[in-house]
């Protein structure tokens, strides 16, 4: 497994990771809701490529196996605090990946003077949560109906880091 900054050339495997992970329903996204055009993903890519930004993808078995995205704030008052999701690919769970991404991501914030990070995680996406508090994330509170998912409002976690 490798971790690393993505790159322009992965805008097709990252695509096809996306809509894997839009399937699962634990993502923003609605299975399909994303359009099938590599160019948003360039796009992303290139915005994500600023200083105060990040997107990391894990190679495994020749393929992308999961990512990880961080934002940090432009603004003077917020500069220090970063925002992240995290995607990692059902058939690449449980090997370490998201741990990886997650390692990278704290020498990025040292690297940038970020000393919070925070993330959103759907309520019942339990896996997910265990894993947030296992790299030492806290709940800091819940957003109420935040998604509507299958036409049924779901709540969730606001989770942060200090650094």
């Amino acid at each position: 497994m490798k971790i690393r900054y993505v790159t322009e050339e992965d805008a097709p495997a990252l695509l096809k990771l996306f809509k894997e992970l839009d399937a699962s329903e634990m993502m923003l996204y609605n299975p399909g809701e994303r359009r099938g055009s590599i160019e948003p993903v360039k796009s992303m890519i290139h915005h994500l490529s600023k200083p105060q930004s990040a997107l990391f993808v894990a190679e495994a078995e020749r393929q992308l196996a999961g990512y990880l995205t961080v934002q940090a704030g432009g603004l003077e008052r917020i500069r220090h605090r970063a925002y992240i999701t995290l995607g990692v690919s059902a058939s690449f769970r449980g090997m370490g990946i998201a741990s990886a991404l997650f390692d990278s991501l704290f020498t990025w914030a040292a690297d940038h003077q970020i000393s919070r990070l925070e993330l959103t995680v759907i309520k019942h996406n339990k896996p997910a949560f265990d894993l947030y508090r296992k790299m030492g994330f806290v709940l800091e509170g819940e957003k109420v109906h935040s998604l509507i998912i299958n036409g049924e409002p779901v709540n969730e976690y606001y989770l942060y880091k200090l650094l």
